[in-house]
């Protein structure tokens, strides 16, 4: 049975989360017995452009000013996402930072400038035999993955899970967790820049007329599912389809792939519980009183906590959709839905 170390704040202060986070890491530490080792970066969301409900960068402070005072290097870290927005290159992704606060630490976009950098991760579950993991997270034994719990159109909810699962992977393995598909053209879109050949790496794109229209063309026995191409494409005629099956699972089968070898902490900010993510660049009401912050060495024991608590507290069946990613994480092997939850 694993333990979910529990800190309750609705008073939507900053400064107290920011404590809260710093107390419940240090009785985790000091619970555990756990070491730092070198470099030690925080996993984060910036939020896209125009949300409002991400957990802000002040909420961190606690942590970070731990890891300064302890002589412990660390930086934030991130990987680009697969749409289109403000997060799809390196270098946007990075302005994001800035505009929304992340400037306490030095910022590592680990799958590259457009998502083309990663390991392959070997984890021969169900559905996936290996996992696109951005580059960087290879240098790194250790992480403190920070995350915030609220809802999502596909994954049933975002928590640890997710945390590791989209937000450590590369582009090619969000694809991968979304559809399992190479990404396809829209002829009538296409300008024929050629940019997408250029970024090819595996010469899977060629210019074709279709239709009396020269457009590119994406030859998904040669694709690799990289999706660099969605990424430098100027007026979004290439795109992925977003209605793979099974998602929920592959998002707990990347989410083992992600920590393979990691020895992290995970700590949760339940509070601005939207109905979708913090990917989405709009205004979001939130469904459901700010509870606290959690923390534990579990990310699916951490995942069930949250979810059982949210669902006591508000009285409704919020997010009950995304227990199939906790099913199927214990299934694989990949930590445990029984926890003992302990209030700080």
């Amino acid at each position: 049975m694993s333990k979910v170390y529990f800190k309750r704040v609705v008073d939507k202060n900053h400064k107290s989360l920011s404590e809260a986070a710093l107390q419940l890491m240090t009785t985790l530490i000091e619970a555990d017995n756990h070491k730092f080792d070198g470099t030690v970066p925080i996993k984060v969301h910036f939020g896209e452009k125009g949300n409002k409900t991400y957990v802000p960068s002040e909420c961190y402070e606690g942590v970070i000013d731990f890891l300064k005072s302890n002589d412990i290097p660390s930086a934030y870290i991130e990987t680009n996402v697969l749409y289109r927005g403000a997060r799809t290159t390196a270098e946007s992704h990075k302005q994001i930072a800035v505009d929304h606060g992340f400037t306490q630490l030095p910022v590592i976009i680990a799958d590259g400038d457009h998502g083309e950098a990663f390991d392959e991760i070997e984890i021969n579950k169900d559905f996936f035999k290996s996992c696109k993991i951005g580059k960087s997270f290879g240098d790194y034994r250790q992480f403190i993955v920070m995350s915030h719990f609220k809802g999502h159109g596909m994954a049933g909810f975002g928590g640890a899970m997710k945390q590791l699962s989209m937000g450590f992977a590369a582009r090619g393995g969000k694809m991968a967790q979304h559809a399992g598909i190479n990404p396809v053209v829209k002829a009538t879109r296409c300008i024929a820049c050629g940019l997408c050949i250029k970024k090819c790496d595996v010469d899977a794109i060629e210019m074709r007329h279709d239709s009396g229209k020269e457009a590119a063309f994406i030859d998904h026995d040669k694709c690799v599912g990289c999706a660099g191409c969605i990424a430098v494409c100027p007026v979004g005629a290439i795109f992925s389809d977003w209605s793979g099956e099974h998602f929920k699972e592959k998002v707990a089968e990347y989410a083992y792939g992600a920590q393979l070898g990691k020895d992290n902490l995970y700590i949760t900010y339940l509070i601005n519980v939207t109905p979708e993510c913090d990917c989405m660049g709009q205004h979001m009401d939130t469904i459901a009183a700010d509870i606290g912050v959690f923390a534990s060495k579990d990310p699916v024991a951490i995942d069930t906590a949250c979810l059982d608590m949210l669902q006591k507290e508000s009285g409704q069946s919020l997010f009950d959709d995304g227990r199939v990613s906790i099913k199927h994480a214990v299934k694989i092997g990949f930590g445990s839905d029984e926890y003992e939850l302990i209030e700080i």
